[in-house]
């Protein structure tokens, strides 16, 4: 699925959002009817048994604001007929070596497992239909068809849907693909009539699909040595038919360990701007910090603490059994004084006396007690945007819980927030305006940081404080990376064994005035530059959790956290599994 460019007029954030409500419906759908539960997009690249699955099929790429829903229900059908039909080890064995050759293979392969979907399946089929005509007219619409290797390829991709059960063509594209249709069917002809034939058996297929590919490749290549020949700049692939015919990686390495060193290439690039990063603050005379319970009236305050306990009370949580779970996790045997008058361990000498007045008495002995604490200090950093308030009751529920659990084992807990003071800029920016709008002037926003709880006050004297979390109002944007800055510097003033940091957040960072005045995107490029410090220094844990949105791109450890189901088991287990993931890898 491809990453769209962004919309004009939409916010980057929120368009990342859809792109990745799509991604997660995509997917949904496709485990359901591949029966492929381990399959996810990850990093918007989908991945199948923890690796990457490449889609090299033409049609396979809609991009999100250019295409509509129903092209990303055909894609999705089109890969669960891919995931059902097509045996792996199979198909590599016949894949052929040369870029255009390959190219062939695979959407001849990708059409013949489309032509497998079920009678019964009209929903499915119709949606493969929609999306394969798209992806044709937007082909047509780019001026590909008018060179001739774009017109060759395309021409054997509607001759191919036509061959496989595809349905008739519409007149205009009959009409422009004719002669190089008769061309074809002179050159690849026996080998192009047994396709449908063969199309419920792969490797007779992949014998006739190899004879095909194969002299397309000669084809093309002969076309491009003759209008050299000829005196003509000679024509080759153009960049534009690469990318609709789904070389989306260089020709050379269209495998998967192509696409990984790819994406792997993106990645380090991105990376080491976020590490050239010089983030500027233009101006941090109005950043706050502030008790949250401060900026909401007291008697508001308890009403919203009555609700959150109330919802809490239906969850039905077995506070008894994450308490257990947790204490596995962190707790670790400490020191807690002696038993004494026991019959072995270390020789008490108050008691020597007792062996001349009663010889038969054995209980001279003290054994040193230990009991399982947890050394640990736990920070929720959690993102107070206003994209998140739909999502704050779900994540409030979550983390008072988790805070109690935690608390009985031994662990001091704190519970951060952080927004910005303003929409769309605050003082600073307006000083910016007066000062001349300097170029890429940094961040031109306060901060505001909010205290729900802090690590030295008890959960039972702060759980009033900890519903302020419910006064939505207070959300605006976001600066992740200097909220992390922050967290940190209170984490590491904590004396204790295990630090844990563990970030709630549902997108990247976001300040419209300080993306729009600056060069750079400076708030997403601090974020990744902050996150690797921490994941390179190891001096606490680091981790994070995706409210419906994949935050690998910017933590090692992440987990997508669905808050569209009650808070059960499930969800608490999901937690604590990454939590021990970062704890074991810090």
């Amino acid at each position: 699925m491809t990453t769209s460019p962004p919309t004009p007029g939409l916010d980057p954030a929120e368009q990342e959002r859809r792109q990745q409500r799509l991604e997660e419906l995509s997917a949904a759908l496709i485990r359901a009817l591949s029966a492929q539960q381990a399959l996810r997009y990850r990093g918007h690249r989908l991945e199948w048994q923890g690796k990457p699955y490449p889609l090299r099929a033409p049609h396979l790429h809609p991009e999100q604001g250019k295409d509509d829903l129903g092209s990303f229900r055909g894609v999705a059908d089109a890969i669960a007929l891919r995931l059902r039909h097509n045996d792996v080890e199979l198909h590599r064995h016949w894949l052929p070596t040369p870029p255009i050759a390959r190219l062939v293979f695979e959407l001849l392969e990708q059409l013949r497992v489309e032509s497998l979907v079920e009678s019964w399946h009209p929903g499915s089929k119709h949606n493969l239909h929609h999306r394969f005509e798209a992806w044709c007219n937007q082909f047509q619409a780019s001026g590909q068809t008018e060179t001739h290797i774009g017109l060759l390829l395309f021409t054997l991709a509607q001759m191919s849907w036509v061959q496989l059960g595809g349905g008739p063509l519409e007149e205009t594209t009959e009409m422009m693909i004719e002669s190089t249709r008769m061309f074809l069917l002179r050159e690849i002809g026996p080998a192009f009539g047994l396709l449908r034939r063969h199309r419920h058996d792969q490797a007779a297929f992949a014998e006739q699909t190899l004879s095909i590919a194969l002299c397309m490749d000669g084809l093309i290549d002969d076309l491009g040595q003759q209008q050299g020949t000829d005196g003509k700049q000679e024509e080759t692939l153009s960049e534009d038919t690469k990318r609709a015919f789904g070389l989306l990686l260089d020709l050379e390495g269209g495998d998967e360990a192509g696409q990984a060193l790819a994406e792997q290439s993106h990645h380090n690039r991105l990376r080491q701007a976020a590490e050239a990063l010089d983030y500027r603050v233009y101006d941090g005379g109005f950043d706050r910090e502030w008790p949250a319970h401060k900026r909401v009236r007291p008697e508001l305050l308890t009403r919203l603490r009555e609700g959150l306990d109330n919802r809490i009370r239906e969850q039905g949580i077995n506070l008894n059994v994450l308490t257990k779970k947790l204490r596995r996790l962190l707790a670790r045997p400490q020191r807690q004084g002696w038993r004494f008058g026991e019959e072995e361990g270390q020789l008490d000498g108050r008691r020597l006396p007792t062996l001349v007045t009663s010889v038969a008495d054995r209980r001279v002995f003290k054994q040193e007690q230990q009991e399982p604490k947890g050394d640990a200090v736990v920070t929720f950093l959690i993102d107070n945007s206003g994209s998140m308030r739909p999502h704050i009751e779900s994540i409030s529920m979550l983390v008072d819980t988790l805070a109690r659990a935690l608390e009985r084992v031994g662990a001091k807990v704190e519970i951060l927030g952080f927004t910005t003071g303003h929409w769309n800029g605050g003082k600073p920016l307006k000083r910016w305006q007066r000062e001349g709008r300097p170029a890429n002037p940094g961040r031109l926003n306060e901060r505001s940081h909010l205290v729900y709880k802090d690590a030295d006050t008890p959960w039972r004297r702060a759980r009033r404080n900890i519903a302020a979390l419910l006064k939505d109002d207070l959300f605006r944007e976001g600066l992740d990376g200097e909220a992390l800055l922050w967290a940190e510097q209170r984490l590491l003033t904590q004396p204790a064994r295990d630090r844990l940091l563990l970030v709630i957040s549902d997108g990247c960072p976001m300040d419209t005035a300080t993306r729009q005045c600056n060069d750079q995107d400076i708030l997403d490029l601090h974020l990744r530059q902050v996150s690797g410090r921490l994941e390179r220094e190891g001096r606490l844990a680091l981790c994070a959790l995706g409210v419906g949105l994949d935050l690998s791109d910017y933590y090692q450890h992440s987990q997508l956290l669905d808050l569209s189901r009650s808070l059960d088991n499930k969800v608490f287990d999901e937690v604590l599994t990454l939590m021990a993931r970062a704890l074991e890898n810090k």
